[in-house]
């Protein structure tokens, strides 16, 4: 495709140039790579293909160089938004949905898989390719490819507005998260909150405008950012300023200018016209014919028999919440509220296991937990992560990038890691990402396959004055989270890239990897080795390890029920409910209160800020955590059988893994890749005991 040398968001395969990067170029990069796109397009639709090579590898090419660019927009406009940039993203997208559709629609790409589909050639297809075909058939019926007239253009028209409101729901988010703030200015409100936070939230306050805010003296800005809500939250005896905090966390985007309820609604009815469209019920049959569980009633089985499961414990874990209560005298003992939740919870951890959370933040710095996280991957799948900071540019003075190197220091891949939380500019999650596929197709000058690069983006708490970055154990189980979704991506070893890394994979297997990265936090030499105390270089001692260990299955039925709880109703919005008929509001009461074991607040507004559902992938999708948990919690356990501490047994069943789960991408179906793992299908049990339901 022609491209416009001055323009550098077109010039680049492998890195991005974001020194060069200005938000004035998108609109004219964007429409300068769409018309070399359209060109593309058409000359291969004219080619009227018949064998892979003629069809595969010049389909790659136009879909790369959209996904690339357009990827890098999206990125920095999650990771460093500005209203230019904003503004720019929001005038360029409806152009990239309309040659999306265009692209997807083709009739003529599409009668040219569906013909080696069915050719004689079929035969001599290995499965990797077998896979892109046939996924590109049903892509393409469920884009609307088999839509004429006036439904076609509704379609598209429902696309690009789906797109349009998506973008303005996690903006609203984005904007509604940073305008709130509780601002303290009598030192008491801080009492049970730690130095550290405490000066975070000076230094927060300063941000905020109030000139000469100090540690010591104020005032003190907390929000709705996780690294301010969640310790405050934990920590802070001040009942009155938990409720108004966890009030205004649960109502965000949902009134005023920023409010999302229309929104919502909107989204919900247009996703339930599409799917109608294409000839399916609701939205939820259309988005489950691409997943591994098929069926509503499949999920629905999935989430009845946890809940059922879980319930016991959940009883179990309010009881003793009530009764920690008491024991302090609390006024609120027997009518807990969830503002309460997180405070006594913290509470009992600490009588039951002689754990505080914030206590142990300092035996977790950032780059200690790095480091370790490091020298695991190298144990159980043979591969080096170097730094390489300076070897190209970030979009952010935090930014880390890393190289990784196979046993015999080849590179096989890099990335980039933003691991810092910064309001003002970045959206909130975690989350991982792909800038660049692994391709033979798309090869360097030099012949040789192009590399995998990944992000990867957490927002933990970023260092303070002279302290480094310290972690809650949260914190060091979402970095580990993330970073098994970049290791499939990064470790894959398909050469087409419509099928490496994370392409192609169903989306309710695609949390397998990264959930079961999260198991090794609670392996004791693992977790050691994570540990060293900031200021003493002492590693944990073996007392609290264990003690942390133990607390795995801590308010376990809690979290299983609100997972559950997020799963039911995201599937009954998408499966059941009729837009229009029941407001949003009560089905997620009546959700909530059928689900969870302590009733939400009356002014819960949740669903306003519930990104994964509404902007987000997860819609009809997000019991893919629970159902991607039972398949990795099994995985885990093929570590555990043969000894966690046989250094050899689980080195070959770190390689089997590698080269299955982490390497064959969506070259296969998910369960298949499984069962290459695993030598069978996956048992639910070995995830009930890691949660200590059984």
């Amino acid at each position: 495709m022609k491209k416009n040398q001055s323009n550098p968001l077109l010039n680049w395969s492998n890195r991005p140039p974001f020194d060069k990067f200005q938000p004035d170029q998108v609109v004219p990069g964007i429409e300068e790579l769409l018309e070399a796109a359209e060109e593309a397009l058409q000359k291969l639709e004219q080619s009227n293909p018949s064998s892979w090579e003629e069809l595969a590898p010049p389909l790659e090419a136009i879909e790369d160089q959209l996904g690339r660019v357009w990827g890098m927009v999206a990125h920095l406009n999650s990771v460093k938004n500005s209203p230019e940039l904003r503004e720019a993203y929001e005038e360029a997208q409806p152009k990239i949905v309309t040659f999306s559709n265009r692209l997807n629609q083709s009739r003529p790409i599409y009668d040219a898989f569906c013909r080696l589909g069915d050719s004689d050639q079929w035969d001599q297809f290995d499965s990797a390719q077998k896979r892109i075909i046939e996924k590109n058939i049903q892509s393409a019926t469920l884009a609307g490819v088999g839509l004429d007239g006036a439904d076609k253009e509704r379609f598209n028209a429902i696309s690009e507005k789906l797109a349009q409101l998506s973008t303005k729901f996690s903006n609203n988010v984005l904007d509604s998260t940073k305008a709130f703030e509780l601002l303290l200015t009598d030192k008491e409100q801080l009492n049970g909150l730690s130095d550290g936070f405490i000066e975070m939230a000076a230094q927060s306050a300063a941000r905020r405008g109030h000139e000469g805010a100090t540690a010591e003296d104020g005032p003190w800005a907390i929000t709705l950012d996780i690294p301010s809500f969640m310790p405050f939250m934990k920590n802070s005896p001040h009942r009155d300023l938990r409720k108004q905090l966890y009030l205004a966390y649960v109502t965000r985007a949902s009134t005023g200018e920023l409010q999302n309820q229309e929104v919502a609604e909107e989204i919900l009815k247009l996703k339930q016209e599409k799917a109608q469209l294409l000839g399916f019920k609701n939205h939820a049959e259309l988005s489950l014919k691409q997943k591994m569980a098929g069926t509503v009633e499949a999920v629905d089985k999935l989430l009845n028999d946890l809940k059922k499961a879980a319930t016991p414990a959940g009883e179990r874990d309010l009881a003793e919440l009530n009764n920690i209560a008491a024991e302090h005298g609390a006024e609120e003992a027997g009518d807990l509220k969830q503002w309460d939740s997180a405070y006594w919870a913290e509470r009992l951890r600490e009588a039951k296991y002689d754990i505080n959370e914030e206590e142990l933040r300092a035996y977790f710095p950032f780059e200690r937990v790095m480091d370790g996280m490091y020298a695991l991957v190298n144990r159980i799948f043979d591969i080096q992560v170097v730094a390489a900071d300076g070897d190209v540019p970030v979009w952010h003075e935090d930014v880390r990038y890393f190289r990784v190197l196979d046993g015999e220091g080849n590179d096989i891949s890099a990335f980039y890691l933003d691991p810092y939380s910064r309001p003002e500019e970045k959206r909130g999650g975690a989350w991982a990402n792909v800038p660049v596929q692994r391709s033979a197709n798309l090869a360097n000058e030099d012949g040789s396959v192009r590399l995998p690069v990944a992000y990867m983006c957490c927002n933990q708490s970023p260092p303070v004055g002279d302290t480094p970055s310290l972690m809650t154990l949260r914190e060091v189980e979402t970095l580990f989270h993330e970073f098994g979704h970049d290791l499939q991506h990064m470790l894959t070893k398909i050469d087409y890239g419509q099928c490496s890394g994370l392409a192609l994979i169903e989306w309710d297997a695609i949390e397998i990897a990264s959930q079961f990265m999260e198991n090794w936090i609670y392996h004791k030499p693992t977790l050691k080795g994570l540990s060293s105390h900031y200021q003493t270089g002492e590693p944990l001692p073996d007392e609290t390890l264990d003690k942390i260990i133990a607390a795995r299955t801590f308010r376990a039925g809690y979290a299983t029920l609100r997972q559950i709880n997020f799963g039911r109703f995201d599937m009954q919005l998408h499966a059941r409910h009729k837009p229009g008929k029941e407001p949003i509001a009560d089905i997620q009461k009546r959700i909530f209160e059928d689900t969870l074991i302590m009733p939400p607040a009356p002014e819960d507004m949740f669903y306003c800020s519930f990104n994964h559902i509404f902007p987000g992938g997860y819609s009809a999708g997000y019991y893919s955590y629970k159902w991607s948990e039972v398949l990795s919690a099994d995985a885990f356990a093929a570590f555990t059988e043969v000894g966690l501490e046989n250094e050899e047994a689980v080195k070959e069943v770190g390689m089997r893994y590698r080269n299955t789960i982490l390497a064959l991408g969506g070259s296969e179906h998910p369960m298949d890749v499984y069962k290459a793992f695993r030598g069978r299908a996956p048992s639910i049990e070995p995830l009930l005991k890691q949660e200590g339901l059984i």
